[in-house]
Parts: structure tokens; C-alpha cells; sequence
């Protein structure tokens, strides 16, 4: 047997491989995933940190500040920054719209925090969802927006493709007659490196329904974030 056979990384691989299942670095690769393997894989990481360490020409043995480098960052993506792709989408509570809600309901800022797929650099910023419900429609706590975006955004994304991911969870889980999020980020791999330009942030938007159809509730909704 080869010896990346008795990686956890590599047996999840084939595993993904061999269902066809995407594995880019802002999926959910939670269903492939063992007991004690993500355990396995952190300690792997922190293997490969270490050699990171020593090829960048620290002094990995004798400097005290960076002795247990390599195991605290493995613990960071694997078990807090890039949670999202390894833990099973978190309880969301569903409720029937029994008094027929109709209005708009806007819920944030929620924090929102991730990482630059291209630098693994920090992006962190805000997120406001509108959900306009149908009488058919799910309901769900508030708390519930958080941790559902929380979820989606623990994993290496770009803030175009972060926000379609929200949309199509929110659209599952609630079935809206309208739904729009609007994230406004700021990236630290422009402030940080590269340009360095530490006054410029990105915002962007998805409408979906009757956000789309209706100009007045799109208005509306704006408008509120506008004056938050």
C-alpha cells in the first residue's frame, strides 16, 4: 500500500473522487468524512505547517514564539476559520407561517467572517438579509440567519460565489415569496498585501422573487440598510 494511502486526506479524496462530488475549497465535504478523521487531518496539517515553517527559514526548534506555530494553525483551519467545509450544516429549526406572514423581514448586520480563497487572506464584514414569506413558507429563528451564515462563510470563498451560496440555503430552508442579502466585506488580501489599500471595500448583492419583480420592495429594502 502506498504511503498516502494511511492519509486521512487522501482516503477522503478517493472517496469524493469515486461519488463524483465536488471538492473545491468552498464545499461541504462533511458527508465523506469518518470518525476521527478530521482529527487525523488537523494533525496532518499541522505536519505540512511545520514544513512550511522550516522552508520560510524559521527557527521552528529554537524560537519560543513559534514552537507550537504549526499546531495552532492547523487547529484554525481545521476546527474555526474553515469549520464550514468539515462540520454537517448546523440545526435549523423550521416553523409553518400559521398567521400567514406577509411583510418584509430584514435581519443584520450580521459578522460576517471568512478567508480570500486566493491568499487565504482575512474578509470580514457585514451581511443584511431580506426574506419577504409566502403563507407556505418556513420560518426560522433569528439566531438561525447567524449560524447559517456562519456555516457558509467558515471556508475559503470569494465574496461573488459566498453570497450565492447563502441565497440557495436560505431559499431551501425558507421557500420565500422574495429573498435578497446584500454583503458588504472588507479584504485583506487589498490591505494587507498587494495593492495595500486600506480604505476600499466590496459590496454586492443577490435579489431573488419578488425582489426582482417589485421595484417598490427591492426600494424598500435599500432603503432600511440605508439608514442603518
Amino acid at each position: 500500500m502506498a504511503q498516502d494511502e494511511y492519509l486521512a486526506s487522501e482516503r477522503i479524496r478517493k472517496r469524493l473522487l469515486a461519488a463524483r462530488q465536488r471538492f473545491h475549497a468552498n464545499d461541504n465535504i462533511s458527508g465523506f468524512i469518518e470518525p476521527g478523521e478530521l482529527e487525523a487531518i488537523q494533525a496532518e496539517v499541522a505536519g505540512h505547517m511545520q514544513a512550511v515553517l522550516k522552508s520560510l527559514v524559521i527557527d521552528v526548534d529554537g524560537d519560543h514564539n513559534t514552537a507550537d506555530t504549526a499546531k495552532r494553525v492547523a487547529k484554525m483551519f481545521v476546527r474555526e476559520v474553515f469549520s464550514g467545509r468539515y462540520l454537517k450544516m448546523p440545526a435549523v429549526t423550521e416553523f409553518p407561517n400559521v398567521e400567514r406572514l406577509n411583510e418584509l423581514l430584514i435581519v443584520g448586520p450580521i459578522t460576517m467572517r471568512s478567508a480570500c480563497s486566493h491568499h487565504l487572506c482575512p474578509i470580514l464584514g457585514k451581511v443584511w438579509i431580506g426574506i419577504l414569506p409566502r403563507e407556505d413558507s418556513k420560518l426560522i429563528g433569528l439566531s438561525k440567519y447567524a449560524r447559517l451564515t456562519e456555516w457558509i462563510m467558515n471556508r475559503p470563498q470569494i465574496q461573488e460565489e459566498a453570497v450565492i451560496q447563502l441565497a440557495n440555503k436560505l431559499e431551501e430552508k425558507v421557500n420565500p415569496e422574495g429573498l435578497a442579502i446584500v454583503i458588504e466585506a472588507d479584504h485583506f488580501c487589498m490591505r494587507w498585501r498587494g495593492v495595500k489599500d486600506a480604505d476600499s471595500s466590496m459590496t454586492n448583492s443577490v435579489m431573488r422573487g419578488a425582489f426582482l419583480t417589485n421595484p417598490d420592495l427591492r426600494k424598500e429594502f435599500l432603503t432600511l440598510l440605508s439608514r442603518r
